[in-house]
């Protein structure tokens, strides 16, 4: 892993995207990184439920992928793959 690309414990759920964004800092900068539920879905080998807290339980799903997610954050930011806002999007 990268040293100069930090992954700070900030996530949250964005419900208009259905997606989760969490924080990387690299050279003195925040960019964000968003992964879509169906990705977290997918990277968990688990088919979404139906949940009464949607934003818990995506934030568990991120969790249980979390080092899964920051090494193909790592990779998008080494490659310098942004959309036109600085972030990254993994799926």
């Amino acid at each position: 892993m990268n040293q100069s690309i930090l992954f700070p414990d900030l996530q949250y759920w964005d419900d208009a995207h259905k997606r989760v964004c969490f924080i990387a800092q690299s050279q003195g900068m925040n960019i964000k990184c968003y992964i879509s539920a169906n990705k977290l879905a997918e990277l968990n080998d688990f088919s979404k439920q139906p949940s009464t807290d949607e934003a818990a339980a995506m934030l568990a799903l991120f969790d249980a992928v979390r080092f899964d997610a920051e090494e193909m954050a790592e990779n998008l930011i080494e490659a310098e793959e942004f959309d036109e806002f600085g972030a990254v999007h993994l799926g």
